[in-house]
């Protein structure tokens, strides 16, 4: 169930990223004044509508799908307030090496 989730939660993704980038920016009016193409791919009221929707659509999609997915993430585990109520175990502590008391004396040539 986790990894028809989470398939159906990355098509939703790349999805919804497609639909916003082929959606018209506010200035894209401008270049049509001046002979740019008219929208009649997507009918005669232009994508605004068909993609409109279709963005609301993929978004409940990728919301359900992550809230579904933080849902099943944390359904086995405990919370940290559950945990902090556990007993803790004493472990012995490492003891400590102190180092050699006596200086070293640095190498130095003779000079003959």
């Amino acid at each position: 169930m986790l990894t028809f989730v989470t398939i159906i939660h990355v098509l939703a993704c790349f999805i919804l990223i497609m639909v916003v980038l082929l959606q018209a920016g506010k200035g894209a009016n401008m270049g049509a004044a001046f002979g740019g193409s008219s929208q009649t791919v997507f009918g005669s009221s232009g994508a605004g509508t068909f993609l409109g929707k279709l963005t609301a659509t993929v978004a409940v999609v990728f919301m359900l799908t992550s809230l579904s997915l933080a849902y099943m993430a944390t359904k086995g585990s405990s919370s940290v307030v559950e945990r902090a109520g556990a007993p803790v175990t004493q472990q012995e502590p490492m003891p400590m090496t102190l180092p050699d008391a006596t200086p070293a004396t640095p190498a130095v040539p003779d000079k003959k």
